[in-house]
């Protein structure tokens, strides 16, 4: 029997491969440190994006509610869209002091719920009630990103997987970088690297 994704709202990162059917794309670009920027990327990865001395980011946004199922116990962020996680998730958010002087962020079709002014913050749903080896249920039929939360990227039946990584050279002066609540796994203080799940 086929798996479909859970019912509610929510945001993934879209891969290469493209968004579950009717669901909404959006992205965003986030100006990045311009001196000395040390912005780097998996080689090879998977993300629809943009990847230089800037980022651009790709997001499939689930907005119908529609969906069998739940999501099931384990080890794995995603991204909130709304006003609440899915039953399971706590919510937190991650913070990036994007560049200062003379700054061109910018944004386009359904994000996932946050700010996105000169600055950048991502509400996240997480959950850790489970083991990352404890092989979960989720649709197979097309790749996907899950956000890492902590260790290692959970583990779901049927697919591969390997971790993929973003680092964001942040604002050098009078750096504001924050996180808060319940967020995924993040390497640094002043700059950002964050671990994607892609599942294959």
């Amino acid at each position: 029997m086929a798996v479909s994704w859970p019912p509610g709202t929510y945001t993934l990162i879209k891969p290469q491969s493209g968004c579950p059917l009717n669901w909404q794309t959006g992205w965003r670009y986030q100006d990045n440190e311009d001196k000395n920027n040390i912005n780097s990327v998996s080689s090879p990865h998977h993300f629809a994006g943009s990847f230089g001395r800037n980022t651009k980011m790709y997001y499939c946004t689930k907005t119908t509610y529609s969906g069998s199922g739940s999501w099931p116990k384990g080890n794995y962020c995603i991204l909130k869209y709304g006003f609440y996680c899915p039953s399971g998730f706590r919510t937190g958010s991650i913070y990036w002091d994007d560049e200062d002087s003379n700054n061109a962020n910018d944004k386009g079709g359904v994000l996932p719920s946050g700010t996105y002014n000169r600055n950048t913050r991502i509400n996240y749903c997480c959950r850790s009630d489970g083991s990352y080896s404890g092989a979960i249920r989720l649709p197979t039929s097309r790749p996907f990103y899950l956000l890492r939360i902590t260790s290692s990227c959970q583990r779901v039946i049927g697919m591969n997987v390997r971790e993929e990584y973003v680092m964001t050279d942040d604002e050098d002066n009078n750096n504001a970088n924050s996180v808060s609540g319940s967020h995924p796994f993040k390497s640094g203080t002043r700059n950002t690297q964050l671990h994607y799940c892609y599942y294959y």
